[in-house]
């Protein structure tokens, strides 16, 4: 098994796992495009690398916790990056559409490398204790071959089926978080309006089927008003929103609910609140005196 790899984008999700992989004694590999980013992770043990090609060449095997498909394309698909694809692995774990992964995987095959999907579900807490559920599109041989540094990150890496069917997974789930958030907020913001007591809402919804553990996670922030130092923020939820709205689309799935939703997270961006946690959603539909 490798004891190096490279980490590429130290975002709110990499900078974690960079740190977990540092934890449990592999010698990590950095880059961001925002170098201060990946520079604060040089007190933990990392090596910041100088540009995403010197990272690409450090190690057999590169994690990407890159913003979307386009980042993803401008750091891989460079002449130089190309070039240190061969004979290495990338392993996607972001938040891309599954066209856009099988089209990095024939590019990346082109390149003489490996593309492997492996999306996770779970957020900064998760990937720092190692908790993170990792969902795998590849091959069975591929899974078991990564699976001593993915199960670093979550415990159970497990084969979703090949590539893109992780990614169609994972943005099936993003697509609930959105959802599932903006039906909570509208009926805590109506109940709220109406004059029923909170407390008592809460007592008959988690004796109910309707109750999804997210409500309470989020229910402190939307009482508060508190949306700071978020997990997940606003802005990304769009993006992944959106995301689904267009693969599901040409899948021939309806996507009116989705497409509600995304106007209502689009509100919360004009508010603002684009930085902000994703439990914000309740200010875009809070009744206003």
């Amino acid at each position: 098994m490798t004891t190096d790899v490279t980490v590429l984008g130290t975002g709110l999700l990499g900078a974690p796992a960079a740190r977990r992989l540092l934890a449990t004694g592999l010698r990590v590999t950095v880059w961001n495009r925002t170098p201060e980013r990946a520079a604060a992770l040089a007190a933990d043990g990392a090596r910041v690398a100088a540009s995403a090609v010197d990272a690409l060449r450090a190690s057999p095997v590169t994690f990407l916790f890159l913003a979307d498909a386009a980042a993803v394309a401008s750091t891989l698909l460079s002449a130089g990056s190309r070039e240190a694809l061969t004979g290495r692995t990338v392993v996607q774990m972001g938040t891309i559409g599954p066209d856009e992964s099988r089209r990095f995987l024939r590019d990346v095959e082109e390149a003489g490398g490996t593309w492997v999907e492996a999306p996770v579900l779970g957020s900064i807490p998760e990937a720092l204790a190692g908790t993170l559920q990792v969902m795998v599109g590849g091959t069975p041989d591929q899974l078991e071959a990564l699976r001593p540094l993915l199960s670093r990150l979550g415990p159970e890496p497990f084969l979703a089926g090949p590539v893109g069917s992780a990614a169609a997974l994972k943005l099936g789930l993003n697509q609930l978080i959105g959802t599932l958030t903006a039906a909570f907020a509208t009926s805590l913001a109506w109940v709220r309006a109406e004059g029923v007591d909170v407390d008592q809402f809460l007592r008959v919804l988690r004796k109910s089927a309707l109750h999804a553990p997210t409500f309470d996670k989020k229910l402190p922030r939307m009482l508060s008003g508190d949306y700071s130092s978020p997990n997940f923020p606003v802005k990304h939820l769009l993006k992944d929103i959106d995301l689904f709205v267009r693969a599901a689309g040409a899948s021939g799935v309806a996507t009116d609910l989705p497409e509600s939703v995304s106007r209502v997270v689009a509100r919360a961006m004009a508010m603002g609140l684009s930085d902000e946690d994703y439990s914000a959603l309740y200010r875009a539909v809070e009744a206003r005196g």
